[in-house]
């Protein structure tokens, strides 16, 4: 059987119990959680529709909910444009640096005792 290996976001108590899980079946965090996967994707739907609100709902809102189901009707074209926009947007909301810091070397402590002097505010 060939394997393909992915990157999951998962909350910590439930990865904390993932890896408890797998120490007491002496298996590793993949075999447990590709056999969750397994027993999932075997229930009927009407089970599974019914445990979708558990997982998620609370966590992320109905506003991002919303937000994601909008980002992904859109081409990837159109997220690019946006993301781009968003960086200019969130870089002219920083604040601006006033002066840019410089090194200055002097040969000797009087050329740069005659710069101080020329340089007093």
């Amino acid at each position: 059987m060939p394997f393909a290996r992915i990157a999951i976001t998962l909350p910590k108590e439930l990865l904390a119990a993932t890896d408890r899980r797998a120490k007491e079946l002496e298996r590793s965090r993949s075999r447990v959680i590709a056999e969750a996967l397994r027993d999932y994707l075997a229930r009927p739907t009407a089970v599974r529709e019914a445990s979708r609100s558990t997982y998620g709902a609370d966590e992320f809102g109905a506003a991002a909910r919303s937000q994601l189901q909008s980002d992904l009707q859109k081409t990837p074209a159109e997220r690019l444009r946006h993301s781009e926009e968003a960086t200019r947007l969130a870089r002219s909301l920083q604040p601006k640096r006033s002066a840019r810091q410089q090194i200055i070397g002097f040969d000797s402590y009087d050329e740069f005792y005659e710069w101080q002097k020329s340089n007093r505010v």
